[in-house]
């Protein structure tokens, strides 16, 4: 059987998704069904395995017919187009999202990849409108694509599924060593388990600006980023470890970063988002990069902070004691209170913390360390697997490659 080309509508149903009244509390309170929108889809990961907001299963049958199986295919198609998932349960989606839920006699994981390959397509999309761009539900079902006969499907979606399972299993290894070190730091540093439960009388703190450190911004040439040379970090990309879009990334030329004087990113340093967002609304965040990820080389930008304190452990633990409630609730305030959200170098130097010199401080970090190496290889990794995905995507769905 040859190849043909069919159109999205005829290899499954689509369901645009729906929003539950916020009127309606029981719709949401303590609701653990995964509610997905367009901020759920990781470019660089398959699965949907969590979201920002959840449902009760109320406010799931509310939706009546928009609602998703496991295994259904989740395109975003207002605003940003073509960010693609794979739901983990019976869940739903907001308005944003187009889903496939994929008729017997089809592969599932080849159709995914089919809307992965069209991303070239979907950035076409979004250049179509001066507002907010969207591919409403009758355009998205004329798209087309080419199918193969199932067994060829099913060869080409084991090949790439294969590179997609090695990255999420990447991924579970890098959580759960997280998680890890998350639990060990509230054991010892919040309640204080090794001791008794009580916060040891010889424990020194003091102000960051008390420590030896460097905390810095870095920037970007009037004029703004270019298309490619060097990788600029911008806040849009410190949302937690292992989280980078590379279909976001801006670039500075060679030449303006070797004139930088701050601002590269030698790794293990702590950086911080340091401003943007709506006004009177600032959430801080965090992440750590290094081992070559998310690149060789790269700098920050004037809207991210950078703090490097001569043990690189110490700054492991100040992102984990950056998100103790007390530090967020004071960024939170601090940054809030500017016409454009952000804080700044005295914000963070003023931040009361355990000295780097404690015992304890020490023996956190020579256990956690290695977990944050093994992490950042791991992302370094997936950044390997995923470009080696990207480049036979393509030439399979062509039938380049004979499988």
């Amino acid at each position: 059987m040859e190849w043909k080309t069919v159109k999205l509508g005829e290899v499954g149903e689509i369901v645009t998704g729906k929003t539950p009244s916020t009127k309606n509390p029981a719709f949401y309170d303590h609701g653990d069904i995964l509610f997905i929108g367009p901020s759920d889809l990781n470019s660089c990961t398959k699965h949907i395995l969590s979201s920002e907001k959840h449902i009760t299963l109320e406010g799931r049958q509310s939706l009546g017919k928009n609602v998703i199986p496991r295994g259904a295919i989740c395109v975003s198609c207002i605003g940003t187009i073509g960010y693609i998932g794979v739901s983990s349960s019976d869940c739903a989606t907001n308005q944003q999202i187009n889903s496939i839920v994929v008729k017997e006699g089809i592969n599932p994981d080849y159709v995914y990849y089919c809307m992965k390959n069209m991303w070239h397509v979907f950035k076409s999309l979004e250049g179509q409108s001066t507002t907010l761009s969207i591919l409403n539900k009758s355009h998205f079902s004329n798209l087309e694509l080419s199918l193969p006969p199932i067994e060829t499907q099913r060869r080409i979606a084991a090949i790439l599924s294969s590179l997609d399972a090695k990255i999420e299993n990447n991924n579970r290894i890098s959580a759960n060593l997280e998680a890890q070190a998350q639990a060990l730091f509230k054991s010892w540093f919040v309640d204080f388990e090794p001791f008794g439960r009580v916060m040891p009388e010889d424990w020194k703190f003091g102000s960051i600006s008390a420590f030896p450190h460097i905390l810095e911004t870095g920037r970007r040439p009037k004029g703004g980023a270019v298309e490619s040379g060097v990788p600029s970090i911008g806040a849009e990309h410190i949302k937690g470890m292992g989280t980078y879009d590379y279909s976001k990334t801006k670039y500075i030329t060679e030449e303006y970063a070797r004139s930088m004087k701050a601002g590269k990113i030698k790794g293990y340093e702590l950086l911080i988002y340091k401003d943007g967002g709506k006004p009177g609304y600032f959430i801080p965040n965090f992440t750590i990069y290094g081992e070559g990820y998310p690149f060789d080389e790269c700098y920050i930008n004037e809207h991210v902070l950078k703090l490097d304190f001569p043990d690189k452990a110490f700054n492991i633990f100040c992102y984990f004691y950056f998100q103790e409630p007390e530090v967020m609730t004071y960024l939170n305030a601090q940054g809030g209170k500017a016409a454009i959200p952000g804080i700044n170098k005295s914000d963070i130097e003023n931040i009361n913390i355990l000295s780097p010199e404690n015992e304890a401080v020490k023996q956190f970090g020579d256990i956690v360390m290695p977990y944050f190496t093994t992490i950042l290889r791991n992302l370094k990794e997936n950044q390997r697997l995923a470009a080696l995905r990207d480049t036979l995507l393509p030439k399979l769905m062509k039938g380049e490659i004979a499988v």
